[in-house]
């Protein structure tokens, strides 16, 4: 036992929290890797101009959820409004089982992946501190990663059918409310030092998280920094549209294809949240870890600028997607641990859904038709906000070891 708590750096008494933490992502993504090769068939299918449409459709349903999402937040405490997100999107499910138009399975399922993750690390960043997200979090986005493993190879294996694995989805979101109830009966325990009791509503208004974004210039840093990332994925994503229809053209094969590459992204993720994740961040720190992958995407938009072929888009999309699951996510949503609870869940939500997607429209229409070139310049802004988000965080963070009573208490003794 106490070895497998030197491999997780999970200290006594936080092993129950990351035991369901880890069930909780990996049902929630296994539930939406079942459905994902579905969803890039359809849009390689639609082509460019119909994904630029339903891309806008997706930033306008944001737009209108997000208020929605303002005022349950509001209204209820963290344990009653997770369960209630997680059973609607459940019901969406179910009723899809009976009849699933492209376009509209298209639209829902961008918007579902958003929200669900959105709430997900919400709640870890309620759950955990700072220094426990450096050591636990790598740990946690692994058992998405296991769940990112486990949903293809299922929907590749399955005879379920596409109605049947849209119930073992929902059958799975029903599964990670259980996980939730967990979770909360820990924190009774474990409560944040400094946090109001969780059985408390949020409170606030409606639109508190836009608010707060406008007035934090470490929460617009924040957003800066996702609209970069999802900008260029979807820039990426339009390159490997043209790429693949032209390499592949039989839509079996793009499936199969599609799922090969998820298969391998998240199997290389995994490796690296459990067994590189926590020393990279002891090593790199917030900025490095937070400047990495868009250093990267420098290197490798240039490359694909030059050389547009299947197996440059291979090699830069799977390095890309692997650093930023592995690396990237758990370090930017270990930024949300140091700002008040209303803004985990209101700004957060705002930032990870309105923002992200604004980021994929802003692409869509204006970024997909310039050369690779210019999103290695927009690669250069994203990793000086990531320089900026790393030092504001390692200065926060140092500031919070020179006024915890331990820290006080050693400084007494030496003075």
């Amino acid at each position: 036992m106490s070895l497998l708590y030197r491999v997780l750096r999970a200290q006594p008494g936080e092993a129950p929290a990351l035991a369901w933490s880890f069930l909780y992502f990996f049902l929630m993504l296994c539930g939406y890797y079942l459905l994902r090769p579905v969803r890039d068939t359809v849009g390689v299918a639609l082509g460019r101009e119909e994904l630029q449409r339903l891309f806008a459709v997706t930033f306008v349903t944001m737009l209108v959820l997000v208020p929605v999402f303002g005022w349950l937040c509001a209204k209820l405490p963290r344990t009653r409004l997770l369960p209630l997100v997680y059973a609607f999107f459940a019901l969406n499910l179910a009723a899809f089982s009976l009849h699933l138009p492209p376009a509209v399975f298209f639209v829902w399922l961008s918007v579902f992946n958003l929200f669900v993750v959105s709430v997900f690390w919400s709640f870890m960043s309620d759950l955990f501190d700072p220094a426990q997200a450096a050591r636990l979090y790598g740990t946690i986005a692994a058992g998405g990663s296991c769940g990112a493993i486990a949903g293809p190879l299922i929907a590749a294996a399955s005879p379920l059918g596409t109605q049947g694995l849209l119930i073992l989805s929902a059958l799975m979101l029903a599964a990670a409310i259980v996980c939730i109830h967990m979770l909360a009966r820990w924190a009774k325990h474990h409560p944040r030092a400094g946090d109001p009791p969780s059985e408390q509503p949020i409170g606030g208004s409606i639109i508190a998280g836009v608010r707060a974004v406008l007035s934090s210039p470490f929460l617009a840093a924040i957003c800066g920094y996702l609209f970069c990332y999802t900008a260029l994925s979807t820039t990426l994503y339009f390159q490997q549209v043209a790429i693949v229809r032209e390499a592949i053209p039989d839509p079996q094969e793009q499936t199969r294809f599609f799922a090969r590459i998820d298969l391998l992204v998240n199997s290389l993720t995994l490796l690296i949240q459990v067994f590189a994740f926590s020393r990279l961040a002891t090593l790199l720190g917030p900025t490095g870890l937070l400047v990495l992958m868009p250093l990267i995407s420098i290197a490798g938009f240039l490359w694909i600028g030059a050389t547009p072929t299947l197996t440059v888009l291979v090699i830069f999309g799977v390095t890309r997607r692997v650093g930023e699951f592995a690396i990237s996510k758990p370090a930017r949503e270990a930024l949300f641990t140091i700002v008040p609870r209303e803004d985990r869940y209101k700004a957060k939500n705002f930032i990870d859904t309105v923002v992200y997607r604004g980021g994929d429209t802003v692409a869509a229409w204006w970024f997909a038709s310039l050369p690779a070139f210019f999103a290695a310049g927009v690669a250069v802004a994203w990793t000086a906000l990531g320089g900026y988000l790393g030092t504001r965080m390692n200065s926060w963070t140092r500031d919070a070891a020179r006024s915890s009573p331990s820290s006080q208490a050693e400084r007494r003794a030496a003075s």
